[in-house]
């Protein structure tokens, strides 16, 4: 895939993320899920947002879920954004949100409850992001 423009932010992993974003690297949505309650839960954390407990996971997803909301962005935070673009929250099959940018569908083809997949997008040897298209 192309690199972004630069001036576009990106995350910085912490001890705790670190394995998120090796799987993001490795084409894998990782997620840690809780071994007491059995919830997925993203954003990592060190313990459960659940139950509160500190047995955690890391797991695969699925990295399939569908569109809770949505909204259109064509006003930049910054120059480096190509503007319009969508950012959404996703609801994942393991039932867990997460926000993200949707890909390869025109912010008007865009609906509540589209069936989505996450694909991955290098954007530089360290960090590769997950982003969502319209699952087939």
């Amino acid at each position: 895939m192309n690199r972004p423009r630069p001036g576009i932010p990106l995350p910085h992993p912490t001890p705790l993320s670190r394995p998120h974003w090796e799987g993001m690297r490795e084409g894998e949505l990782r997620v840690q899920k809780c071994l007491d309650c059995g919830i997925h839960v993203f954003i990592p954390q060190p313990c459960c947002t659940g139950c509160m407990g500190s047995r955690l996971e890391w797991v695969v997803s699925s990295g399939r879920g569908t569109l809770y909301s949505y909204t259109v962005v064509h006003r930049p935070q910054q120059p480096a954004f190509e503007v319009p673009y969508t950012v959404a929250i996703v609801l994942l099959e393991e039932g867990f949100h997460m926000l993200s940018n949707l890909v390869e569908v025109a912010p008007e083809k865009v609906w509540i409850g589209m069936p989505l997949e996450v694909v991955f997008h290098e954007m530089n040897d360290e960090i590769t992001l997950p982003l969502f298209r319209p699952r087939a």
